[in-house]
């Protein structure tokens, strides 16, 4: 048996094409679409959904229905470009993913981590965009249908907790066993307080008022400070990890056929 392993010709640095002067586009391109991702998706919650910061849950019927019907134009302008990018949250758990299967952790919480955020993708993210656009689909809808809308998309927005909490955890752990020093270890104890977040966050499904609402500063405020850190951290340390990734660097899967 013999094994005959694909390789690429040796080239010495001093010619300018050799293995350390060649980046990994793919992984380049990758990493700019997650931080173009994150923009749009802020800038189409803030100032388009209206969802950020989020609006009251102690309101009437009519005070829903007047909400949307203020809100309607920005509303379906903003979400509906959101729906044509929410295949940005896959790429995003895409990048970290690739670079969570260069850790010594291994492969198995890199698929954990995609897995537990794809799947919360769609109550943490699509589910807020669908009731809205519904809502505002008819404006002459009955009040109470429009309210139920409005209630169904932001508990479902801040309060989807399960599957994120399960993609920090392992993104922690990972990052903690870890000795290829892919991320830096301090950025395990920042998505360890992305879980303390979303547990807080449980009281918003109880409380219609005060600091454990919806619109809280406990549920709410407190995790989009702690979540605006993790990006913010995140997005440097994925940039140093794309860097790192050249033509040099191994595959995940050497091209090696064994016969």
């Amino acid at each position: 048996m013999t094994a005959v392993t694909a390789s690429a010709p040796d080239r010495s640095p001093a010619d300018g094409v050799g293995p350390k002067n060649r980046v990994r586009l793919d992984v380049w391109i990758t990493y700019w679409l997650f931080a173009a991702f994150y923009t749009a998706l802020s800038v189409g919650v803030v100032f388009f959904g209206r969802a950020t910061p989020p609006p009251r849950p102690d309101v009437t019927d009519l005070q829903v229905a007047q909400w949307f019907d203020k809100h309607q134009w920005s509303i379906q302008a903003g979400f509906a470009v959101l729906l044509v990018l929410a295949g940005g949250a896959a790429v995003s758990n895409g990048i970290i993913g690739y670079f969570m299967k260069r850790m010594s952790s291994g492969s198995l919480l890199a698929y954990a981590y995609i897995a537990g955020m794809g799947v919360g993708a769609i109550p943490g993210f699509h589910l807020l965009l669908v009731c809205w656009l519904t809502a505002t689909f008819r404006p002459d809808r009955d009040p109470a249908i429009q309210h139920m809308l409005y209630d169904l998309g932001m508990l479902s927005y801040n309060g989807s907790l399960g599957c994120f909490t399960a993609a920090y955890t392992v993104l922690a752990i990972a990052i903690l066993y870890d000795r290829n020093h892919i991320f830096p270890k301090w950025f395990a104890y920042i998505s360890i307080w992305q879980i303390v977040t979303e547990v807080l966050a449980t009281q918003m499904w109880v409380f219609h008022s005060g600091a454990f609402a919806w619109n809280g500063m406990i549920t709410f405020y407190v995790a989009v400070v702690v979540f605006a850190l993790w990006i913010v951290c995140l997005l440097p340390i994925l940039r140093n990890a794309t860097k790192a990734e050249t033509a040099h660097t191994p595959p995940l899967y050497p091209a090696e056929v064994t016969r």
